[in-house]
């Protein structure tokens, strides 16, 4: 059905029409268009966007694709959030077993690393024999089981999503908010949610680092949300500098399963907690965000959180060990310390360069077929406007070998300047929620 002239439609500007999409879609689901004319209409969406009938169109082609999860009238409201990506975002495995620990339902579908940032699908199967391929019976059953699963796209699961996603990442044409938006919102919308939340990424490690960019697809997408009967909200959080401490695949999924037992960064605490309180709210699970944190406290506190993760692995056919003992992950063969080399201050502290030395090391995809490797990246302790001295330890590169620490260490020199002067702006970590009515300042700052 894709030819050369609807190509060339969509790149003069033209808006193709809805039947169009259909049919296009379709076919690309059952692999009956070639993969270079697939990539020359995404990047004629690139730079000639889509109307909002296009939009509505590709982002419904998209989502019946494919089957869609459905659950009987005694399963827990059902709830899930998506981030738009970012340096050391792990707060989907920590919150689907917490907010699952508070009476809800999530069936999270995820997907795999896009562009320099990771994927929690590469996360989750860092875990020794975790399995994220489930066909839409298994994720049914585990939800009405466990109340939580996380999975990613099947044959079963927007299949025509699932092969964009890969495209978009091989050819460029990530940062595009229509394409975004389709993209995120088709998954969901196959989930049978009663509310959704959405991390939606500013700052120079996003997809989007412009706020007003971010704030229009978050925009966009609630807008799609609620056209089809799924409540979305959505919170513009910091990505001008990596989430917590660990980035890379292994190393992420460690810190989250230490945070589950309470221990973790500061920043990752407030991010999760903050998303899991919109999670609670619009499940009806809690009617303030103060309930809500109360709730989420109480799970972690009392070991519930944990307990249901060691569910959530153990289902999936991973080793539940990992919670208690997460050297059970893989780990790198070499590790060596990057040091501040000169006292000041910290003046950033650079997510996408990180991003960029984890694909260097391994740990990403420069290509479809790529193998990642989930032992290798960071833990980085330093943070924009932290005082240091010289020498002092602030981060630890996990390499494969010897050359891969001189690819870390090339990549940290890059990305952590220290100067004399405090950084001349840092975003707040929690800023504006976004609903269908409008935007509210958090007014936590950093």
């Amino acid at each position: 059905m894709l030819t050369a002239a609807v190509i060339a439609r969509k790149r003069d500007g033209e808006a193709l029409t809805a039947d169009e999409w259909r049919d296009l879609v379709a076919d690309v689901a059952r692999g009956a268009v070639p993969d270079y004319q697939v990539a020359a209409l995404l990047m004629a969406v690139v730079f000639r966007g889509l109307t909002p009938d296009e939009l509505d169109a590709l982002t419904d082609a998209m989502c019946a694709s494919g089957s869609r999860l459905s659950f009987g009238p005694g399963t827990p409201p059902r709830v899930d959030k998506h981030s738009t990506g970012g340096i050391g975002d792990k707060t989907s495995l920590i919150l689907a077993p917490l907010v699952a620990s508070c009476g809800l339902a999530v069936p999270m579908i995820s997907g795999r690393g896009l562009g320099h940032t990771g994927g929690t699908l590469d996360k989750l199967e860092a875990i020794p024999g975790f399995r994220t391929a489930l066909t839409l019976d298994e994720a049914r059953a585990q939800v009405e089981r466990i109340g939580c699963v996380m999975l990613g796209q099947t044959a079963d699961i927007a299949p025509a999503d699932r092969h964009l996603y890969a495209l978009r990442d091989a050819t460029g044409t990530v940062e595009s908010i229509p394409l975004i938006a389709a993209s995120i919102m088709s998954k969901k919308l196959a989930e049978d949610l009663q509310g959704l939340v959405l991390d939606v990424k500013a700052g120079s490690g996003a997809f989007l680092p412009d706020p007003e960019r971010g704030l229009m697809l978050a925009r966009t997408m609630i807008a799609l949300g609620a056209a089809r009967g799924c409540p979305t909200v959505a919170r513009i959080t910091a990505m001008d500098r990596p989430l917590g401490h660990a980035c890379g695949n292994a190393l992420e999924t460690e810190e989250a399963l230490l945070a589950l037992r309470g221990e973790w960064p500061d920043d990752l605490r407030d991010v999760t907690l903050c998303l899991g309180a919109e999670m609670l709210m619009a499940g009806g699970a809690a009617d303030t965000e103060a309930q809500a944190l109360d709730r989420l406290a109480d799970a972690l506190v009392s070991g519930a959180a944990a307990d249901r993760c060691r569910d959530l692995i153990a289902a999936q056919g991973g080793n539940p060990a990992v919670v208690d003992d997460p050297a059970g992950l893989p780990q790198a063969a070499e590790t060596d310390v990057w040091a501040a080399p000169r006292e000041g201050i910290v003046t950033a502290v650079e997510p996408r360069t990180i991003g960029q030395g984890i694909i260097a090391l391994g740990g990403g995809r420069r290509r479809m077929e790529d193998t990642v490797d989930p032992a290798v990246g960071f833990v980085i302790t330093a943070k924009p406007g932290q005082r240091v001295e010289r020498g002092e330890p602030l981060a630890t590169i996990h390499a494969r070998d010897a050359a891969g620490l001189a690819v870390g260490r090339q990549a940290l020199d890059a990305a952590i300047t220290i100067g004399d002067e405090p950084p001349l702006e840092i975003l707040p970590l929690l800023g504006v929620r976004v609903t269908l009515e409008g935007t509210v300042e958090d007014g936590r700052g950093r």
